[in-house]
């Protein structure tokens, strides 16, 4: 029979051919012992008879033959019974412990290899507990879990993004289809301004499917960040300078300012300058969005406690400090009676914070209050 391509066998690692793994290990120690044993034998045999020769004949020189005949028999005699007896019973002690050794030893191999079918089964929930074995088996178990781990986050973060996006893709889809059957049942005009709103539909559809894209490949760090040390001043000026021109239009003033204490020249971040370049204008567009004309957006580069700082603050309309960290959440949006125009996507914070991550920063939001303006802080490492 066939099999569909990308799915698993059931039979995959499960091959039957051989003894299992504790048997194979038993039947080794125990050659070990026997050949251990084989060898104390043959070297007692050997070097015992001839060294209590020397010792009888420095002890009692000149023995008749036949009483050195028998003494030679009784000796003989007790080495091989004790030999004899001993290496039984060490070898039936062997036994015992080459059995509970090999046991313990594939116990943990075997628990590795069913959690492994449990997963290929699809229950992303299988681990394995340490067995206390030594660092290798220890290593081993903490490997599997963490691909565990990293396979039920991959996994969450994919049936969410599905979610998320049939979500989010619903709205425009329902519009460009209300505008389309318009236009062939001739409710609604056929003109170059019908086709244009289902243009700008599409535009948004693909905007949204790229955003996602991003955030699942800043979750799952996979962004391919091309990395390089770069003065935090001048990253915050280039954001300034790129959103100016939609501040002024909005009537909102837009000001860079040293941090506190100011920040030096010097003081350098590694990071991948277009994804970060990004972040900052996802969070100068969401200052943007959530200020009014008139009011003021502040933006500070500086560094405190061996890190660099950039601080975005907002006169605006801020938020409840419960909601803090769910503005990070997709397509979460604080006030749903907003207009979705107004609020954006609800993807560009979480993607800004991916991103940010991904560079082994922080960002924060922080904020007194609704009506009270928020503060957005970058915290990454001084290169």
């Amino acid at each position: 029979m066939r099999q569909r391509p990308g799915t698993l066998s059931p039979m995959v690692g499960s091959s039957t051919s051989g003894p299992p793994l504790v048997w194979r290990l038993f039947l080794a120690l125990t050659l070990v012992v026997l050949s251990g044993s084989v060898t104390v034998l043959i070297v007692a045999s050997l070097v015992a008879p001839r060294l209590f020769h020397a010792h009888l004949r420095m002890v009692t020189p000149g023995l008749p033959a036949g009483a050195m005949n028998h003494i030679d028999l009784a000796f003989t005699q007790a080495l091989y019974l004790a030999l004899g007896v001993g290496l039984l019973v060490a070898l039936l002690a062997a036994l015992a412990v080459i059995w509970i050794v090999s046991h313990r030893v594939a116990a943990p191999i075997a628990t590795v290899a069913q959690a492994a079918t449990r997963l290929a089964a699809g229950d992303l929930s299988a681990r394995v507990p340490a067995p206390g074995l030594g660092r290798e088996l220890t290593d081993l178990t903490d490997s599997f879990n963490t691909m565990a781990a990293r396979l039920a986050g991959t996994e969450t973060v994919r049936r969410q993004l599905i979610a998320d996006v049939a979500h989010e893709l619903r709205n425009p889809l329902a519009s460009m289809r209300a505008l389309v059957e318009g236009a062939v049942d001739g409710v609604i005009p056929n003109t170059a301004e019908t086709w244009e709103t289902v243009l700008a539909q599409a535009d948004r559809m693909q905007r949204l499917v790229d955003d996602m894209s991003a955030v699942s490949k800043a979750e799952e760090r996979q962004l391919g960040l091309h990395v390089r040390a770069v003065p935090l001043a001048a990253l915050a000026a280039d954001a300034v300078a790129a959103a100016q021109a939609q501040y002024a239009a909005a009537g909102i003033d837009l000001r860079l300012t040293p941090g506190h204490p100011p920040s030096e020249p010097s003081v350098l971040v590694e990071v991948d300058t277009d994804r970060f370049g990004e972040v900052l204008a996802n969070l100068l567009g969401n200052a943007l969005r959530h200020s009014h004309p008139g009011s003021t957006v502040v933006v500070r580069a500086g560094e405190r406690d061996g890190h660099a700082l950039l601080e975005i603050v907002d006169t605006g309309d801020g938020f409840e400090p419960a909601d803090a960290d769910r503005l990070f959440e997709r397509f979460y949006r604080g006030d749903t009676a907003r207009q979705r125009d107004r609020a954006g996507s609800g993807i560009g914070l979480t993607l800004a914070r991916s991103v940010v991550n991904a560079h082994h920063g922080t960002l924060r939001a922080h904020s007194d209050g609704a009506g009270r303006g928020a503060t957005f802080t970058i915290t990454l490492p001084v290169a």
